[in-house]
């Protein structure tokens, strides 16, 4: 099959970029052609040509709403697939969802749509997610398929009435293993905390810096990944808190995998989710896990098997939980192993390709 991609972001690397990256170089290599478009150049189209994809820039696409830009990136998506010839369109995040719905729609080619979490979701103000809603419904039919990376995904779609039930399709996010070599043992010590987000509102840096700063007595260490406009306003916290000497800000990493390895936990405080792949790359390691419950994270952790799921925003749970895990060397360890055998069983990247593609087979 031709397959083409459209992502709209180049500038910042996230999951919904990853999971396009890994999934055209997958499809590559079982014969499949894949083209991915996508708004400018930057680190994505970086990653893109050292995993050898095809891609190609579009001028007019990006992520803001603007109405002459957004007319001009329709025209300009609908002449890249008429010049590719898709058998079909993959489509992820929402404004190349929209974009491209209606680019595919005039060239009657099947149109598969991914949101990486709904722009209604709770992660924008009410006005804002008004708009997006509405965007979504007028164009949900548009979509042979739409592909919700998690169950609740799928039912905050059914719950605002975006696309019919027939439509919603639920394929779990995976990631590619790693050798044993870079699997963690969580039940040694001193006890190194690691968190993976971006530094933007929703992730809620400033959630577990205060759980943590309850934690003063104990032995602890804290490594971020990540990068992000509301970084320097962490840092800031962090000093202000006395923990700066304690916490270790290493930027954005494309592959955290060797500092998952030498983690004894993963922490992910956020405030809105949809299905993070940080959180399966962390089981992935075999580590245990403390997240806020929001969107698809208790579909990966169950509370008290693979980790603590706790009340976003709660600093007094959060800091409860992390003193549990950091005290008892063993748990870490039952937890992290049940983390790994889900992750096996579940996660794995070769699963997620093999479901996409039966998804494709049934309408291209």
């Amino acid at each position: 099959m031709r397959i083409a991609y459209v992502i709209t972001r180049s500038d910042a690397v996230g999951g919904a970029s990853i999971h396009v990256r890994d999934l055209a170089a997958s499809l590559q290599q079982r014969g499949h052609q894949t083209l991915v478009l996508l708004g400018g150049a930057g680190p994505v189209t970086e990653q893109l040509a050292a995993a050898g994809v095809e891609f190609r820039h579009l001028r007019h696409l990006r992520r803001s709403l603007h109405p002459v830009a957004d007319w001009l990136s329709i025209k300009e998506v609908e002449a890249a697939l008429r010049q590719f010839r898709p058998d079909l369109i993959s489509l992820h995040t929402a404004k190349a969802g929209w974009v491209g719905r209606l680019a595919a729609a005039r060239l009657g080619v099947p149109a598969f749509y991914t949101p990486h979490g709904w722009p209604f979701g709770g992660r924008f103000g009410r006005p804002a997610s008004r708009l997006y809603l509405g965007l979504e419904r007028a164009v949900a039919a548009k979509a042979a398929a739409i592909i919700c990376v998690c169950r609740y995904e799928r039912e905050l779609a059914l719950l605002h009435r975006v696309g019919r039930p027939e439509q919603l399709h639920v394929i779990y996010n995976g990631v590619r293993d790693v050798e044993s070599g870079l699997r963690a043992a969580p039940g040694s010590g001193p006890v190194l905390i690691v968190s993976v987000a971006r530094f933007e509102p929703p992730k809620d840096h400033c959630t577990l810096i205060e759980a943590l700063a309850r934690l003063a007595t104990k032995s602890w260490r804290l490594s971020l990944v990540g990068d992000g406009p509301k970084e320097p306003a962490i840092r800031a916290l962090a000093s202000k808190l006395g923990l700066a000497e304690r916490i270790q800000f290493l930027g954005y990493l494309a592959y955290p995998a060797p500092v998952l390895a030498q983690a004894h936990i993963f922490a992910l405080a956020s405030r809105a989710e949809g299905f993070p792949r940080s959180l399966l790359e962390a089981m992935r390691a075999g580590l245990p896990i403390v997240a806020s419950r929001v969107g698809g994270v208790a579909e990966a952790v169950e509370d008290g098997v693979e980790g603590f799921l706790v009340t976003p925003e709660d600093t007094d749970e959060l800091a409860g939980r992390l003193a549990e895990l950091i005290r008892d060397g063993a748990l870490r360890s039952r937890m992290g192993a049940c983390a790994r055998r889900k992750f096996e069983e579940r996660f794995r990247l070769e699963r997620m390709v093999e479901e996409t593609l039966a998804l494709y087979r049934q309408f291209a």
